[in-house]
């Protein structure tokens, strides 16, 4: 590839003269941030009564937080509070997308304020949507113990309970790659494993993923004609990136950062440069291995011969399998991250298209008396090697213009056909659609959708409420009913959203849409006590 740009296409892009937004549209952008900073606001407040509070934290016997962690009042103001929040910053990341027009030149500036201005009181928030952030610190301790996480649990550490992670993490061994455990190990050091100002760190380095971000999806983005400014809006200033990134501090946003910031470096001819960053990005977690291929066929050139490629993928991948291999021997970590891609985790997720589809075939199979989950299971296996198969097949087949939107769909493929998809995961694949161009149409609709759909159920589906709690209808339930009421609103009530989220008659999806959840809901709640499949709530991968 060459540099600048002119080399790149998508399906997607627009040449010709920019087109500035109306001044109007630009004056009412700050209407939205500001309305999001309030959502955010909200969220840090409800997150004190309901988010993960470590049971080691000092903060647990705040009379502020006792008040709102064990009075009936305090914890249904917290659910609501952050539910309400949540879905409000959902809203605003629509209308400033709206407000902005036709995406003119200061419109970068618009979505880079808004999402300073948005993430700054998720920062300050209690863990909420995922405690997995307590799990790093205890993968600090055992790094620091001279304990391999690769092959134990955290349940070996000392009063490792106190530290707030999810008992899921007792006996399982950490995916993450060795970059992030020396990082983990870090922050344990600095903070001496105190529960919130390790949080606080490890929420500073997500922020450093983000920050790439920022930076990066719109250098991206121009060298395929796509606008900058839109791309950052679809990829980082929606909420559940924010929201999973920041106030969930996943170490997923730190990876994502490195993958986009090693990809543009490569797009634009640095390729040694771009493989060290997409290798920091597999150090953290290992899944953007997949990227290699694709950076391997940047590399090869246009006009590439079969053998010059097959040379630049067996460079890429040694040069960037060399340099792990050398990382493994601080603190004897080994190869073992590889595990990870190797031995998936069984069970699947009943809102992957896998799950759903598997659960669908098995209920037919055993009214037919047939065996359904055996069907059920080699259904989902189909898909996983679909996914492969459709790797492959982009890796081989395919303009060489179009290699990052290749990269793209392979990513995307891989995460939407496995079994498994926790809520984050679409934000890993999402930048680079967004670089490559996403339509005004199904495709921005799919992403609404689904946006929408996991901001509802982190909403209620992690909270953190004691069991000696009265309420007259439970945290979840109150945090659904909230979310169910704000997306009728969005759907219906609302004149400016609902035009960007459905088409046709609004009262009858609505009605529809409203009807389905309801009976999703009440399935889920039904089976998920006997769903042994199931996979666990917390960070699987």
């Amino acid at each position: 590839m060459t540099a600048g740009g002119s080399h790149l296409e998508t399906s997607e892009s627009r040449p010709g003269k920019p087109v500035d937004a109306s001044a109007p549209a630009r004056g009412r952008a700050y209407l939205a941030t500001i309305e999001g900073f309030i959502g955010a606001l909200m969220m840090f407040v409800g997150s004190i009564g309901t988010g993960w509070i470590a049971n080691g934290s000092p903060m647990i016997r705040q009379p502020v937080v006792i008040a709102l962690r064990t009075e009936g009042w305090g914890v249904a103001v917290s659910t609501v509070l952050l539910t309400a929040g949540a879905m409000l910053l959902m809203r605003s990341w629509l209308r400033l997308g709206q407000r902005l027009g036709d995406w003119g030149q200061s419109s970068l500036r618009s979505v880079v304020v808004a999402i300073s201005a948005w993430s700054l009181p998720l920062l300050f928030c209690v863990p909420v949507f995922s405690r997995d952030v307590y799990a790093y610190t205890g993968q600090g301790r055992l790094v620091q113990e001279g304990q391999n996480p690769y092959e134990v649990g955290i349940s070996t550490l000392n009063n490792w309970f106190s530290l707030g992670a999810d008992p899921a993490w007792a006996e399982n061994r950490t995916p993450y790659g060795p970059y992030f455990l020396w990082l983990a190990r870090a922050v344990v050091g600095l903070t001496g494993a105190q529960p919130d100002a390790s949080v606080l760190l490890f929420r500073l380095l997500a922020g450093v993923g983000v920050l790439l971000c920022v930076i990066y999806v719109p250098k991206l983005a121009e060298l395929h004609g796509i606008n900058g400014a839109r791309a950052l809006w679809i990829s980082v200033a929606n909420p559940l990136f924010l929201i999973s990134f920041i106030a969930s501090a996943h170490n997923d946003a730190l990876m994502v950062g490195l993958a986009v910031a090693g990809v543009y470096l490569a797009a634009t001819r640095r390729y040694l440069l771009g493989i060290l960053l997409v290798t920091a990005s597999i150090g953290i977690k290992p899944i953007t291995v997949l990227l290699l291929p694709f950076i391997g066929v940047m590399w090869a050139g246009p006009s590439a011969s079969w053998p010059r490629k097959f040379l630049m993928w067996g460079a890429t991948a040694g040069i960037s399998f060399g340099v792990l291999a050398l990382s493994g021997i601080p603190y004897s970590l080994g190869i073992g991250w590889t595990w990870a891609i190797m031995d998936p985790t069984p069970g699947y997720t009943g809102y992957s298209p896998s799950g759903f589809l598997g659960q669908q075939v098995e209920m037919l199979a055993n009214a037919l008396g047939l065996p359904g989950g055996r069907l059920a299971t080699w259904l989902r296996t189909a898909m996983k090697w679909a996914a492969i198969a459709l790797v492959l097949l982009l890796m081989f087949r395919g303009d060489y213009s179009r290699a990052v939107r290749r990269m793209a769909l392979a990513f995307t493929a891989v995460v939407m056909l496995s079994p498994i998809i926790q809520p984050w995961y679409i934000l890993w694949f999402l930048p680079f659609l967004a670089v490559t161009g996403i339509r005004d149409d199904w495709q921005i609709r799919s992403l609404y959708v689904g946006v929408t759909f996991f901001v509802v159920f982190g909403a209620q589906d992690q909270l953190s409420v004691w069991s000696f709690v009265e309420l007259p209808i439970d945290a979840s339930s109150l945090a659904f009913f909230t979310a169910l009421a704000f997306t009728f609103y969005l759907l219906v009530l609302d004149v400016h959203t609902r035009k960007l989220l459905i088409e046709g008659k609004p009262l009858d999806l609505a009605r529809r849409g409203w009807q389905w959840a309801l009976e999703r809901r009440a399935v889920r709640r039904t089976r998920a006590p006997q769903a042994p499949a199931a996979v666990d709530r917390s960070e699987s991968r």
